[in-house]
């Protein structure tokens, strides 16, 4: 179970998983002074800045390691209406859905490996760059018919040493924002190897992949 750090202010309470940081820099370089580097005590301080202000931050970072909870109830984050999967360029899949991960709690924001290096599986952290992992985010579009609902729960199973199997509406896109392909399942690679990334060929059966 991973530990939650939270960090309460007057009008907002700033929660941190530190197991599903990437490391990306979005927080302390939109609002430094509240999510503050090299500072003795408390490093997150939610009454530097509006509410709002740290609400946008929280929908803004990639790995969901960041969440708050507004003390004014009306106001807090909400499953978007279309369910996007993100193929960041050399690095992993960035979900931004009404997600269900197996074995974690509801997410909406979720960073999870396709290199096959992470420590944190299925989530990602960081490890594709010591790992050297090259993996493009552009790919060919799949011709695919209008969904008529593009929202709903998203279901990813961990597949035992094999991909990570999406279930529910979705749209996969390129890091760019590219739409490459409208579906409602999909068996994404997460061992880095598949030759039709970042879909699952079979390759992690080949490299011996184990997801242990």
């Amino acid at each position: 179970m991973s530990t939650i750090d939270e960090y309460q202010g007057k009008e907002v309470t700033i929660y941190f998983n530190p197991e599903k940081c990437i490391h990306a820099g979005v927080c302390v370089q939109t609002l430094p002074n509240v999510f503050r580097v090299n500072v003795k005590g408390p490093w997150i301080a939610p009454d530097n800045a509006d509410a709002e202000d740290i609400s946008a931050l929280a929908h803004n970072c990639p790995s969901g390691a960041i969440t708050y909870k507004r003390h004014d109830k009306d106001k807090q984050e909400l499953p978007p209406f279309v369910n996007l999967i993100k193929v960041l360029e050399n690095g992993p899949l960035a979900f931004l859905a009404d997600l269900e991960v197996e074995n974690s709690e509801p997410l909406i924001r979720a960073t999870l490996c396709r290199c096959g290096a992470s420590k944190n599986k299925p989530f990602c952290d960081g490890k594709h760059n010591e790992a050297g992992f090259y993996a493009t985010g552009e790919y060919d579009i799949t011709e695919t018919k209008p969904m008529p609902q593009h929202a709903g729960k998203l279901a990813v199973t961990l597949l035992k040493d094999g991909p990570l199997l999406c279930k529910g509406n979705m749209e996969v896109c390129s890091g760019t924002g590219k739409r490459l392909n409208s579906t409602k399942e999909a068996a994404l690679c997460r061992c880095g190897a598949s030759k039709d990334k970042p879909y699952c060929d079979g390759s992690h059966v080949g490299i011996g992949f184990t997801t242990g």
